[in-house]
């Protein structure tokens, strides 16, 4: 991951990219085509502007962190960090560094799809800077994640503190962009029934799933744990999405999308990289689509009106529903509404009104009384929409 599209050496002018491919790896030499889980070597931006307007679903993006190290860094027993200090990662300025970031960006948002969102990764060398040129790109800020590493580098010269995070952006096209993709259900229910927090927890990359060479040597400097990249997927894209990664490296992205269900697109400018990544990826067997399909939610369910309830005699107009603690009482109507003593309104409204609240969820509070026992009146919308489903099948 995060290979830079040219070296930024002390002069202005880039260098030339690597043009030779590797197995199954290409440029888009068809105008319009979507490359559906393919990786294709070379500038990113200008593989980007091949790429057709609007396809995209999801990106995730780990640029180059511009990480401006000034000399080699030792551990206290003067063995050498096997640091980033490769030439994709050198900028000879802030200000170029803000040009090559613009350049990428606004190559990725033409890509992407009217409700597709971003995910840009970095550390405090750069994710600020990236930050102030999606909102200034017009990007609209959904969260920051922070990834904390339960195993990070020390800091071996104990003069600052050790770097135990690093910082996601996740930002939709435009702040006009209210359909993307969030799982929130899925999230939930996997995290035992509480809401998924914005601070994550996983090691980096190590053990089996470090890639590496034929020497033992790491492939990439930077490869991303497999963990991240899954949850990133699982939260913003469903089974069958297009999933753009511009600065694929190792191929983590693509690895987890093939395991996903997703189909991926990854851009990479040095062939090593792309020719491991490939490898990797074709070893990765896909799961079965019931087990990466999102669940049902409620708000994708078919709407039900309780006047639809009352219509197919699921209850009789007179019934009187009550709360769970039957503290509170209200008639049912013939129209569907409900009278709490002169006062008629919805089961919603009825419901914020007896409790003087602004708002309540009238299926989930109103309860009705069947052979001695309280039942949840949402479960005569659910017999509904079963119903609705066996006549569609």
């Amino acid at each position: 991951m995060r290979m830079a599209r040219a070296k930024l050496a002390g002069s202005q002018s880039l260098l030339k990219v690597s043009r030779s491919g590797t197995p199954k790896s290409r440029h888009l030499s068809v105008p319009g085509q979507i490359p559906r889980d393919e990786i294709l070597v070379g500038d990113c931006v200008e593989m980007l502007n091949g790429l057709p307007a609007e396809s995209i679903d999801l990106v995730f993006a780990d640029p180059p962190y511009n990480l401006q190290l000034e000399s080699t860094l030792s551990r206290p027993d003067q063995s050498v960090v096997d640091a980033v200090d490769d030439d994709w990662d050198k900028f000879a300025s802030f200000a170029d560094y803000d040009k090559f970031t613009r350049e990428w960006l606004g190559a990725a948002r033409r890509v992407m799809k009217k409700d597709a969102t971003i995910f840009v990764i970095g550390s405090y060398h750069n994710i600020f800077r990236v930050g102030t040129i999606l909102q200034d790109m017009g990007f609209w800020i959904l969260n920051d994640i922070v990834w904390r590493k339960t195993n990070p580098m020390p800091n071996f010269r104990g003069r600052r503190f050790t770097n135990a995070h690093e910082t996601m952006i996740w930002a939709s096209k435009s702040a006009d962009a209210k359909a993307y993709t969030f799982n929130y259900e899925t999230l939930k229910a996997g995290n035992e029934d509480c809401q998924m927090r914005s601070d994550w927890l996983f090691p980096i990359c190590n053990g089996s799933e470090r890639l590496k060479d034929e020497n033992g040597r790491k492939t990439h400097p930077t490869q991303k744990p497999e963990p991240l990249l899954s949850r990133i997927l699982l939260s913003a894209s469903n089974a069958g999405d297009v999933v753009l990664d511009p600065f694929f490296g190792s191929g983590t992205t693509g690895a987890v999308a093939r395991r996903l269900g997703r189909s991926f697109i990854g851009i990479e400018r040095e062939t090593v990289y792309a020719k491991a990544a490939r490898a990797r990826i074709d070893a990765i067997v896909p799961l079965p689509l019931e087990s990466v399909s999102v669940a049902p939610t409620k708000r994708s369910e078919p709407r039900v009106a309780f006047s639809s309830v009352i219509e197919a005699g699921l209850l009789t107009p007179g019934t009187m529903l009550v709360d769970e603690k039957r503290r509170y009482k209200a008639i049912v109507r013939a129209d569907g509404s409900l009278a709490l003593g002169d006062i008629v309104g919805s089961i919603h409204k009825i419901g914020a009104l007896s409790q003087g609240l602004p708002a309540c969820n009238g299926w989930t509070f109103w309860f009705f009384e069947q052979g001695g026992k309280l039942h949840v009146i949402d479960e005569l919308r659910n017999q509904m929409r079963t119903s609705m489903k066996n006549i569609s099948a």
